[in-house]
């Protein structure tokens, strides 16, 4: 039988509306099930800096099945294999990452999209097609339901994209800061100046434009000075950099207790 392919939050973004998300960075379908439990409107499975494969694709997209949260993943590169194998796996969001010219932007949408608009490969068989079950469904509206959002993260990439935004299928932008900053030889540095003037250049190109606006940010209350702004979705925590965090605060704390009564041994 087949099912009504629909994403809710491609829906919410193109009303230039507020998405909440977070990384996927431990190859886990475990953490994919409790942050989907959660309530997260996104959750976005890092291909690029993790060491996720497709079969963990495949089963954190599982983990997440049976609640509200949208399947997005971050592509390794601007690949056509790799962006068919992972849309495949049924990921309703890709983020393809380190987009420098107006010729990788319109790669990136072409490598997203099915015949006549694009070059992804058909095959029926697929997790995304209900193996074989809700192909016809899937085939009809994955062009237009699943999500592409290229990384601006090189000041090329930002003298090219008032060009890139002349892209009809392509549904949003995100600021990558850390290699944004690495580009421009400040690699961190996100109170210098220069740093936020270019920051500022994407802010005024996205987000009066019918584009969606994405980025990172440490939690949530930095999150929501982002959205404020005018972003529309915000990546607000990662499952193992907070994970760890939250591991290194309380072996903290029990030391600073337990040292006082001198029951703890450096």
């Amino acid at each position: 039988m087949e099912e009504l392919y629909y994403n809710r939050v491609k829906e919410i973004l193109k009303k230039k509306g507020r998405v909440s998300a977070a990384w996927l960075h431990m190859a886990s379908n475990v953490s994919a099930e409790i942050l989907a439990n959660a309530g997260f409107d996104v959750l976005v499975i890092d291909v690029e800096h993790s060491p996720v494969d497709y079969q963990t694709v495949f089963s954190m997209c599982q983990a997440m099945k049976g609640t509200n949260t949208v399947p997005f993943a971050r592509a390794p590169w601007n690949d056509l294999i790799a962006i068919k194998r992972i849309c495949d796996c049924g990921v309703m969001g890709i983020h393809i990452p380190y987009v420098r010219t107006v010729d990788e932007a319109r790669e990136a949408v072409l490598r997203c999209k099915y015949p006549p608009l694009g070059i992804r490969g058909i095959a029926g068989s697929p997790r995304a097609c209900g193996f074989g079950m809700n192909r016809g469904q899937y085939m009809q509206k994955a062009n237009d339901e699943n999500i592409v959002m290229i990384a601006i993260e090189t000041m090329d990439g930002i003298d090219n994209l008032p060009e890139m935004m002349e892209i009809e299928a392509l549904d949003g932008i995100f600021i990558g800061p850390m290699d944004l900053s690495a580009s421009m030889g400040i690699r961190g540095q996100f109170d210098n100046k220069e740093f936020k003037a270019a920051i500022k250049r994407i802010e005024n190109i996205v987000i009066p434009s019918g584009k969606f606006l994405g980025t990172v940010a440490n939690d949530i209350e930095d999150a929501q000075i982002l959205y404020d702004k005018g972003y529309n979705i915000v990546y607000m925590m990662s499952d193992a950099v907070d994970l760890s965090r939250m591991a290194e605060r309380t072996v903290v704390k029990f030391k600073e207790y337990n040292s006082k009564e001198g029951k703890v041994d450096d």
